[in-house]
C-alpha cells in the first residue's frame, strides 16, 4: 500500500464528521452574556410588538413581525449559531406569555383575537425559520471564503 492511505471510516475524527455543530456544539462561556442580552432584547421587541400590533392592526402587525424577524436573524448572524436566533425567540415568547396572563381586572394588552393569533403564529414561524437556516452566507471581505 502507498504511504498516503485514507483514514478508516471507524476512526474517531471521521465517524462524527468533525466537531459537533449547531445545538450539539459546546457552549462558549464568554457568549452567555450575549445570549442573555439577546433574550432581554427579544422580550423588549415582544412587548413593543404587542403594543404596536394591537394599536395599528394591519400595518402594526407587519411592523411588529418585521422587527421580530430582524432580531431573530440578527442574533443568528451575530453569533453564527442557532442559539443566537433561539435566545431572542425565548425572550419574545416569555414576554408574550406574561402579556397574555392579563390583569385581575380582566384587561389584557392584545386588541383582538385575529391580531393576537397572527402575531403569535407569525413570530413563532419566523423564529423557527431563522433558527433552522442551513448555512449563513459568507462575508464579502474574503475572510473565511473557500479557496481564498
Amino acid at each position: 500500500m502507498s504511504s498516503k492511505q485514507r483514514p478508516r471510516a471507524s476512526s474517531p475524527s471521521s465517524a462524527a464528521g468533525g466537531p459537533p455543530t449547531g445545538l450539539a456544539a459546546p457552549l462558549d462561556p464568554a457568549r452567555i452574556p450575549l445570549y442573555v442580552g439577546l433574550a432581554v432584547l427579544g422580550a423588549a421587541v415582544g412587548l413593543a410588538g404587542a403594543l404596536v400590533q394591537a394599536a395599528l392592526f394591519p400595518g402594526g402587525l407587519l411592523l411588529a413581525l418585521t422587527a421580530s424577524a430582524g432580531l431573530f436573524y440578527g442574533g443568528r448572524v451575530l453569533t453564527r449559531t442557532q442559539l443566537g436566533a433561539l435566545a431572542p425567540a425565548v425572550g419574545w415568547f416569555l414576554a408574550l406569555l406574561v402579556l397574555l396572563g392579563g390583569r385581575p381586572e380582566g384587561d389584557y394588552v392584545f386588541g383582538d383575537a385575529l391580531g393576537l393569533t397572527l402575531f403569535m403564529l407569525g413570530g413563532t414561524a419566523l423564529a423557527v425559520m431563522c433558527a433552522t437556516l442551513s448555512r449563513l452566507p459568507y462575508s464579502a471581505t474574503g475572510a473565511g471564503r473557500p479557496g481564498a
